[in-house]
């Protein structure tokens, strides 16, 4: 589904944010990309996305990622942003879902019942028609999963999608996640959320892959994590209020 060969990334003349990174995603497969402030996984996104120049080759389901293909690209790539209000535009929650699949061509009739079937998966019916400025962070930040996942997305790319929601909201959209029978590939400092949801972990520390590998094995090596500048998940620290 997605595919690194010897990526490389650079601002300016500066050091290369991200240097030679190789890897695979496979179809299905759910994997975090976690590393310390500044490791590189804001760039590594952007340039999936293809909103960054870079050295090396970047496909998703064998399309490279070139100028020319973008409009290819970002129908089979669904971005959850960290902060929601970025994402949520429009002024309700239905203007905001049926913005994407209209402008691809989609009948108002088949836009209404995609909007109705997520809606309906997602346990949130009851904010169709709300004002986005009228419902909760937590509430906002399970629409815009809602406005990605109505475009059927094949991979679904997600940015701290836990980020400063209380306990209640957060169990939902990790629960949301784990529902996925898509392709997803998170971001985040939460590791005990991608306990929770991802079979697998690319450790990055200063724009290079230091480890990949299966969560459990990678998320319980203290010494590792310590040495990239992160803690071991909460439940695994031992330590306890």
């Amino acid at each position: 589904m997605i595919r690194f060969e010897n990526v490389s990334v650079q601002y300016d003349k500066s050091e290369p944010v991200l240097k030679d990174l190789s890897f695979h995603i496979q179809k299905g497969e759910k994997v975090g990309l976690i590393g310390a402030n500044g490791a590189g996984k804001t760039t590594l996104m952007n340039a999936l996305l293809g909103l960054l120049p870079h050295e090396g080759t970047i496909e998703v389901e064998g399309i490279e990622v070139e100028k020319q293909n973008l409009p290819e690209i970002r129908k089979r790539l669904g971005f959850v942003f960290q902060n929601s209000d970025n994402q949520m535009f429009m002024p309700t929650v239905y203007e905001d879902m049926s913005f994407a699949p209209l402008n691809y061509g989609h009948s108002k009739e088949q836009v209404d019942r995609m909007i109705d079937d997520v809606l309906e998966q997602l346990e949130l019916s009851e904010l169709k028609y709300r004002h986005n400025h009228r419902i909760s962070g937590g509430e906002k930040r399970m629409a815009a999963i809602a406005t990605i996942l109505v475009m059927r997305p094949h991979v679904i790319l997600m940015d701290e999608p836990t980020a400063s929601l209380d306990p209640y909201n957060r169990r939902k959209v990790i629960d949301v996640m784990r529902s996925f029978d898509r392709t997803m590939l998170v971001t985040s400092h939460d590791l005990d959320m991608i306990v929770d949801t991802c079979q697998r972990v690319i450790l990055l520390s200063r724009g290079r892959i230091v480890a990949d590998g299966k969560t459990d094995v990678i998320l319980h090596d203290k010494a590792l994590l310590e040495a990239n500048r992160m803690e071991l998940p909460f439940r695994w620290s031992g330590n306890r209020e």
